[in-house]
């Protein structure tokens, strides 16, 4: 069992080898936007107050985040838990750390898939051209335009993480351009290390 982050800009990889994981090691993939909607629909107390900050529009709050998460790691998972999407800040890596901490858990490894910007853009227009040769839905996001104002966020909000934990010894890096299994067997070397 392994309780990870997977670190790095949008379109490195991190919902694909999250996915991976969840196949083949039997881990839970917490992904707060999930989370959130499921937690909407729920009818807890919880999901109530989720319902009534995203109704009004609001951000919805790094307590409320953490007490879904809170809810989930209580559900247990045998494989361990794959934070997506959460911590963003450092607020809220102490707060997960402080969370698992009461909850007797532990980080295991904060996983940087670390890529090149250009070639991400790059990676992000193939993604649009291959959906709309296909006939999908081009997600809304995926223009040069757009991804680019994503990425300044996550420069901005989200890369300090990476100093972070590496400052706590957590951090392990993998070349999020490598070929995707290449990727796969990066991440599993750094889980099944003694």
């Amino acid at each position: 069992m392994a309780n990870i982050i997977l670190l790095g800009p949008p379109g490195a990889g991190k919902g694909t080898q999250a996915k991976r994981l969840v196949d083949e090691r039997g881990m839970v993939q917490l992904s707060t936007g999930d989370m959130l909607r499921e937690a909407k629909t729920s009818g807890t107390e919880m999901g109530r107050k989720v319902a009534e900050v995203m109704e009004r529009g609001a951000l919805v709050t790094d307590e409320i985040v953490i007490g879904l998460i809170a809810e989930k790691l209580e559900q247990g998972a045998a494989g361990g838990f794959i934070f997506d999407g959460f911590p963003r800040t450092l607020p809220q890596a102490d707060a997960l750390g402080a969370l698992l901490a009461q909850k007797g858990l532990k980080l295991d490894a904060a996983i940087e898939l670390v890529v090149d910007d250009a070639a991400l853009v790059g990676r992000i227009v193939k993604r649009a051209e291959e959906a709309r040769a296909a006939g999908q839905p081009v997600r809304a996001d995926d223009t040069p335009e757009v991804f680019e104002v994503r990425l300044r966020a996550y420069y901005k909000n989200t890369a300090p993480l990476t100093g972070y934990y590496y400052a706590k010894g957590d951090l392990a890096t993998v070349d999020g351009l490598a070929e995707m299994d290449a990727v796969a067997a990066a991440i599993a070397k750094i889980l099944d290390k003694p």
